[in-house]
C-alpha cells in the first residue's frame, strides 16, 4: 500500500506543477494589462504609457516569465498570493474566510449528499422495477433537471417570503443552511445515487450473492456485503464531489448572498483582480487532484487487486 501511495503522489505532483503554471501565465492571456487595472483601481485620471511601465516594474512584471513564476510559487507554497489589485489587501486575507464559509457550505452539502445517494441508491436497487424505484427516480429526474437558480429562487418565495420560515440570505444562524444545502443537495443527491443504484443492481447479480441467498444469509446480511463492494464506484464518485461542490456553489452563494469563494470570484471577475483569480483557481484545482489521489488510495485500501495493477 505504501508504494502505491508513493506512485500516486509521484503523479500527483508533476500534474500541480503544470496546473499552477498555467494558473501563473493567466494574467498574460488577459486584454487588459494588469499595471493598467491597478491604476484604475486607484482612480488615477491620466494613464500614460510612462505611468503603466512604472506600476509593471513595482510589480514586477518586467521580469523574465520563468523568475516571477519561480518567485510566486515559493509564495503560494507559504499561502501568500499577493495583494489585491482593488483593495490591496492581502489574497489569502480575503480569501482565506470566503473559502473557510465555502467549505462549511460544502462538507455540510456533501454529508446530505452521501447519505441521501446511499439511502436512495440502496432503497431503490433493493426494489427495482417496483413503483418505489420507479417514483424516486422519475422524482429526481424531475428535480436535477431544474435549473440551482430558478430551484433556489422558487424556495426562496415560498419558504422565506411567503412562509416567513427561513432566511433569504447571510449565514447568521443554522436556519441560514437549509435552503442552500437544499439546493445543492438536491441537484447532486439526484445524479449520485443513480450510480449506487446501477452499482448495487450489478453486484446483486453476482454469483456470490446467489451463493449466499442459497446457504441461508439473510437479506440485511447480503445488502451489507453488496454495499461493501459496491463502494468502490461510490468511493470515485463521492472523492470527487467535494471538489465538484466547492467549485459549483457561485449561483447559489450570489443568490443568497453567502461570503463564500463564489460571491469573492464574481466580484473579482468583474473587477478584473487577477491575484485573487489566480488564487481560486489554484486553491480549486488542488483541491480536485488531492481529493483525486485520496479515493484512489481508499479505493486500493478497499481493492487489493488496484495495487498489483498500477
Amino acid at each position: 500500500m505504501v508504494g502505491y501511495a508513493v506512485k500516486r503522489v509521484s503523479i500527483a505532483v508533476p500534474l500541480l506543477v503544470v496546473i499552477s503554471f498555467l494558473t501563473f501565465i493567466l494574467n498574460g492571456l488577459s486584454p487588459m494589462d494588469p499595471a493598467e487595472v491597478v491604476l484604475h483601481a486607484q482612480g488615477v485620471p491620466a494613464i500614460t504609457e510612462e505611468l503603466i511601465a512604472k506600476t509593471r516594474a513595482e510589480l514586477g512584471m518586467d521580469r523574465p516569465l520563468l523568475v516571477r513564476y519561480g518567485e510566486w510559487l515559493m509564495s503560494c507554497l507559504q499561502l501568500d498570493f499577493g495583494s489585491s489589485y482593488i483593495t490591496g489587501k492581502p489574497v489569502w486575507s480575503l480569501l482565506g474566510p470566503a473559502l473557510l464559509n465555502t467549505l462549511k457550505l460544502t462538507l455540510v452539502s456533501s454529508l446530505f449528499i452521501i447519505v441521501l445517494s446511499i439511502v436512495l441508491g440502496v432503497v431503490c436497487a433493493a426494489r427495482e422495477g417496483k413503483w418505489l424505484d420507479l417514483s424516486v427516480r422519475g422524482f429526481s429526474f424531475l428535480l436535477t433537471s431544474m435549473p440551482s437558480y430558478w430551484l433556489a429562487a422558487l424556495k426562496v418565495w415560498y419558504f422565506s417570503v411567503k412562509l416567513d420560515l427561513l432566511p433569504t440570505s447571510g449565514m447568521d444562524s443554522y436556519g441560514s443552511y437549509v435552503l442552500p444545502v437544499a439546493v445543492i443537495a438536491i441537484g447532486y443527491a439526484g445524479i449520485y445515487f443513480r450510480i449506487i443504484r446501477s452499482s448495487m443492481l450489478s453486484n446483486l447479480n453476482e454469483d456470490y450473492v446467489f451463493y449466499g441467498r442459497a446457504c441461508g444469509l439473510s437479506e440485511g446480511s447480503l445488502t451489507l456485503k453488496v454495499l461493501r463492494n459496491s463502494l468502490q464506484v461510490a468511493v470515485s464518485v463521492f472523492g470527487l464531489a467535494i471538489p465538484v461542490i466547492l467549485g459549483s456553489t457561485v449561483v447559489v452563494e450570489n443568490i443568497f448572498a453567502w461570503p463564500g469563494l463564489g460571491t469573492l470570484t464574481v466580484n473579482s471577475i468583474l473587477g478584473r483582480d487577477f491575484p485573487i483569480i489566480q488564487a481560486y483557481v489554484l486553491v480549486l484545482s488542488v483541491a480536485f487532484v488531492l481529493f483525486n489521489t485520496m479515493s484512489d488510495m481508499l479505493n486500493a485500501a478497499l481493492n487489493p487487486k488496484l495495487r498489483k495493477e498500477f
